[in-house]
């Protein structure tokens, strides 16, 4: 940290003593105890808890939705651990702010034998190189990582990094949680707004416990617009009703419920709309999760996938247009994408639909894990091998590739020729259906001689 930012750090802590900072930063807990919320994880008996309590937390990564708490934790850890506390915004950061990080730790824990603990906010913002970087000083303990993601850490982060640190998941905030929050907000004289004395309405705490959707920040900024916006009655004190948290708050997000089971409900939908060829429900799930804020590379990969598992060759065309509308949210954004979404997703809903693919390696892994690491016949092993591996008159690879048809030489390319190993030959595991394109691929096996069950 150089003198700017202390300096601006120091300010900023100043401002929040004096009232003058926002007031979710100023509301900010100090301590474990404090905390709102998440006591699956930081509940007095749970592993976070007691980590954090005895400074003895090893690398880990909080994720889950905005205003859920995870800058809050890490800040409770800053001021709770006796190490050196760091802290990088992936959205700003790059390798030379890492490596500044790196090396002081390096020169606390040799000097005074003081660890460091780094704070990245929005991780996922780093890209592979850049995550990379911090392997080895995670490995070798220069550095403890606290990582903050919104997004799902097995897609976003290198798994090396996952490997080495412990997942925490954040769930939305209950309602008690942010009813406990507005009433704090509204009477704490220190760092709430109990200065302006105002006072709120019970509907209008419902109301807003409702409509925060688990967001904290969501409620918390509500609030402090509201009293800051609001004329004191003549006694001079700020009546905050459910009208002025509605105009303050202005719009209900349609977003998913506290426990999580809206978000797979609406994923599950989306899925079997498409797969139940309903282009209109397709596109009105696609708008939901919108709606609700939900991050166009999950919807975008959930098409992806549906294109292969529930059309698959009965039109090959549906994954290009997949994964290319995954390319291009990703390079393109919001608001453009949504258009880019549903072109894909009513793509796949309108396509001719198989399973078949799926069947076939279900199937085929089944009979593998049966069987084991057959031999293939030897007419159909690399040619090359043999003098790769200084092969040439050892008979353990010698004959190699001798008997094999070339398709190419035969009429219509095609050869009858066993390419399954002995064991399992005669196995069908594709079984093409009659719908959209997959009726060629059956009508073009019959045409070369093909039939189900030879190979």
């Amino acid at each position: 940290m150089d003198l700017f930012d202390y300096m601006r750090e120091q300010n900023m802590q100043q401002q929040n003593a004096r009232g003058e900072g926002p007031l979710a930063s100023r509301l900010r807990p100090e301590t474990l105890d404090e905390i709102v919320g998440q006591e699956h994880i930081i509940g007095k008996d749970k592993l976070l808890y007691r980590a954090i309590r005895a400074d003895k937390l090893g690398s880990v990564i909080l994720f889950g939705p905005p205003g859920t708490g995870k800058t809050t934790i890490a800040r409770v850890i800053a001021n709770t651990t006796h190490a050196d506390f760091r802290q990088l915004n992936a959205t700003t950061a790059g390798k030379k702010d890492m490596e500044e990080v790196v090396n002081g730790a390096k020169q606390n824990l040799a000097a005074y034998g003081r660890k460091t603990i780094l704070f990245i906010d929005e991780i996922h913002r780093f890209n592979k190189a850049q995550q990379d970087y911090l392997l080895p000083f995670v490995e070798d303990g220069t550095v403890t990582l606290i990582g903050a993601t919104t997004e799902n850490p097995f897609f976003e982060v290198n798994r090396a990094l996952i490997s080495r640190s412990r997942l925490f998941e954040l769930k939305p905030l209950s309602s008690d949680n942010i009813r406990t929050l507005v009433r704090r907000a509204v009477e704490d004289d220190k760092k709430g707004m109990g200065m302006y004395r105002p006072y709120i309405d019970d509907n209008a705490v419902d109301f807003l416990s409702d409509i925060a959707e688990g967001d904290a920040r969501a409620a918390l900024n509500a609030i402090e617009l509201a009293v800051l916006t609001t004329d004191p009655d003549p006694d001079g004190r700020i009546h905050l009703t459910l009208d002025i948290m509605q105009e303050c708050i202005q719009k209900r997000a349609i977003g998913y419920d506290k426990d999580g089971n809206n978000h797979y409900d609406t994923i599950s939908a989306f899925i079997k709309s498409m797969r139940g060829s309903d282009p209109d429900a397709a596109a009105y799930y696609v708008a939901r999760m919108l709606e609700a804020g939900e991050d166009i590379k999950f919807i975008a990969r959930r098409i992806m996938i549906c294109a292969s598992e529930d059309v698959g060759n009965a039109d090959p065309m549906a994954l290009v247009v997949a994964v290319n509308a995954s390319l291009a949210v990703e390079r393109v954004g919001l608001p453009e994408a949504r258009i880019i979404l549903t072109h894909a997703a009513t793509y796949v809903a309108c396509a001719p639909k198989s399973n078949a693919v799926v069947m076939a390696i279900d199937k085929a892994q089944e009979v593998v894990r049966a069987t084991g690491n057959l031999p293939v016949p030897v007419y159909l092993r690399d040619v090359h091998y043999e003098a790769d591996r200084g092969g040439e008159g050892r008979g353990e690879f010698k004959g190699n590739g001798t008997g094999y048809k070339y398709a190419h030489d035969y009429p219509h390319n095609y050869v009858d020729q066993q390419y399954l190993p002995d064991v399992v030959a005669g196995e069908v595991f594709y079984e093409p259906t009659d719908n959209g394109y997959e009726e060629k691929i059956r009508a073009n096996f019959e045409r070369i001689g093909r039939r189900k069950g030879s190979n």
